[in-house]
């Protein structure tokens, strides 16, 4: 079994955080060194389960890579030596770094996870795979602009580096057994796909779009909001040429397929719903039929992301679920939203030109 080297950049949350202490809402800058980090539990053990879709632990990128055989947790970045310290103190791992441009170029990491601020990760990711890195996990947002998602794709692409961007809902296992219901004609030719926004953080939709959105139309977009955010709030559809329309819908539920013989549905609180077109006496109906496994399940985190790279690597998948692509598809349909509803609801064609536009996350982001 192939062993590879991997490293950390961005101790916060996703990075170490989540599980070791509950999270606090202490406000801070982006910029700071100094960041609220609350008492933590460093001596705190899980118990993993071999196969990831079992169970939603570990949450953090650090206690994923050092759970895996196929991963060796070897450094990690930070600028607050508070949280480099807690890092050595959890894995015993004396490689710390206050830059990551240094530990990426001194260490020359296999799979590196970046878990900074949206601000640096397109220069950090687009480093790592200059550096040497096969595979690359990012928190999300994905960026900022569009040209920051495209320079991530391309320079990951061009290198033949998987990039997975977001530990989200997607990256559950559950998600690849419904695509390949849908794939397997299991609710027939896909008519239509519906979620209640487009969400560039958290696309559930994107999975299953297997051809480029062509144009949008928005409305009811709200202005930036008290938390820095200025993501899309509105409704409205993306229409792709001889595909299926995406409609994004107040009250929908995480995502709806809907299809010639049946539906599926994915609800973050009770998973994935099927029913499909059985023959009956008098014709056919649509029925519910057992779901089958894996259900999707809560928490879901970093083991699922990685696993997904680590297929990759093993020839196993094409592209990670939450790819860089689709992340990237999806911010372009969400940024052309928000012009379409500025312009009172005027079609937007894609692909958009200007590429310097994009989106403004929560403070924290």
């Amino acid at each position: 079994m192939e062993t590879y080297r991997a490293a950390v950049i961005g101790l916060g949350w996703m990075g170490l955080l989540y599980d070791l202490a509950k999270r606090v809402p202490d406000r801070f800058e982006i910029g700071d060194v100094d960041r609220p980090t609350p008492s933590l539990d460093l001596h705190r053990r899980f118990h993993h389960h071999d196969h990831p879709g079992e169970e939603g632990n570990p949450t953090s990128y650090s206690e994923a890579l050092s759970a895996r055989p196929e991963t060796e947790l070897i450094a990690a970045a930070d600028r607050d030596p508070r949280r480099l310290k807690a890092f050595t103190e959890r894995y015993g791992i004396q490689k710390v770094y206050a830059s990551a441009e240094e530990m990426l170029r001194t260490e020359r990491p296999d799979i590196v996870a970046v878990c900074t601020n949206t601000a640096t990760r397109a220069d950090l990711t687009c480093l790592a795979v200059e550096c040497g890195a096969r595979a690359i996990v990012t928190e999300k947002p994905m960026a900022h602009t569009l040209a920051e998602a495209d320079r991530m794709v391309e320079a990951c692409r061009d290198a033949g580096v998987p990039l997975s961007c977001g530990c989200i809902s997607t990256t559950h296992p559950s998600f690849a057994r419904a695509k390949e219901i849908v794939d397997a004609d299991g609710i027939g030719e896909m008519l239509s796909i519906e979620a209640s926004g487009p969400g560039a953080q958290h696309q559930n939709w994107a999975y299953f779009l297997d051809r480029l959105p062509s144009w949008v139309v928005g409305v009811s977009d709200e202005p930036r909001r008290e938390s820095g955010s200025d993501e899309f709030t509105g409704q409205g559809l993306a229409w792709s040429e001889n595909g299926p329309v995406t409609h994004f819908r107040k009250g929908a539920p995480g995502v709806r397929l809907s299809g010639s013989k049946g539906e599926m549905t994915f609800e973050f609180g009770t998973g994935w719903r099927l029913r499909q077109e059985v023959e009956i006496a008098d014709g056919a109906a649509v029925v519910d039929v057992p779901w089958p496994k894996p259900q999707f399940n809560v928490p879901y985190g970093a083991v699922y992301t990685l696993d997904d790279v680590l297929k990759c690597l093993a020839g196993e998948l094409d592209e990670p679920k939450n790819s860089g692509r689709r992340v990237a598809i999806a911010l372009e349909v969400e940024v052309s939203l928000k012009l379409s509803a500025t312009a009172g609801g005027q079609r937007v064609d894609l692909p958009l030109k200007d590429l310097d536009l994009g989106l403004n996350y929560d403070w924290f982001r």
